[in-house]
């Protein structure tokens, strides 16, 4: 699966802001709607919404080597859980990992991660309503701009 990334240091802003946030031991999970998939929708061969991804590891978690660690770690624990339970699309969704997510075993972060996807609502329950589950999600759109 393609990492669609967050590239502009706004929207990175705009979720710690008023973005929908879970915080565990190994992440700290932020989530608001993207405005843009439908926009991404149009553009996507598949023709179907996703989500835009940014990992934001800073220098409280380490060097660049831990840094790097604690990004892959969190990059599978997603895909791992997208391909197991399904992520709903359309979102904007920042993970920030922490200092102990690099001490850990990716099935520590896996665990965190999901717990902090479901406790945001944006984790499927089941893998097979995958497609009508886009649009049903208590998150708040973003009314600053």
């Amino acid at each position: 699966m393609k990492f669609y990334a967050i590239k502009q240091n706004h929207l990175y802003r705009k979720a710690f802001k008023s973005g929908a946030s879970c915080v565990s031991d190994t992440v700290a999970v932020y989530v608001m709607r993207d405005r843009m998939s439908q926009i991404l929708k149009k553009q996507n061969p598949k023709k179907e919404k996703v989500n835009r991804i940014g990992i934001q590891a800073s220098k409280k978690v380490g060097g660049a080597v831990q840094r790097n660690r604690a990004k892959r770690l969190v990059r599978e624990a997603y895909r791992k859980i997208d391909s197991e339970n399904g992520i709903k699309k359309g979102y904007l969704i920042v993970i920030c990992p922490r200092t102990k997510c690099t001490r850990c075993k990716l099935a520590e972060v896996w665990n965190d991660l999901r717990d902090c996807l479901s406790e945001t609502g944006i984790l499927l329950e089941g893998g097979s309503d995958r497609a009508d589950a886009t649009e049903s999600v208590p998150i708040e759109p973003d009314s600053h701009e």
